[in-house]
């Protein structure tokens, strides 16, 4: 029996805004990784997407009593588990 194929992971660009997620895991590396890492983007921790800048970049974020903005490029670099 073949294997299905896996479908691609989702990152914090695939949610619409007022969806909530959970951090899966990190893609990037180095200085960004700790410093996503540092403003409390850790695995497990349930983020929601409040709005998108007009032209789509930045975005903006919640977690817990934060509030972050975000480049889409490092938000593209952060997995979020398919709950939905």
């Amino acid at each position: 029996m073949p294997k299905s194929p896996e479908r691609p992971a989702l990152t914090l660009n695939d949610i619409r805004p007022g969806r909530r997620a959970r951090i899966r895991r990190h893609l990037a590396r180095g200085a960004v990784r700790q410093r996503l890492m540092d403003l409390g983007l850790m695995p497990n921790v349930e983020v929601i997407l409040v709005r998108s800048a007009p032209l789509g970049d930045p975005i903006e974020l919640k977690l817990e009593a934060t509030s972050l903005t975000l480049r889409r490029r490092e938000a593209s670099t952060i997995e979020i588990f398919d709950d939905e």
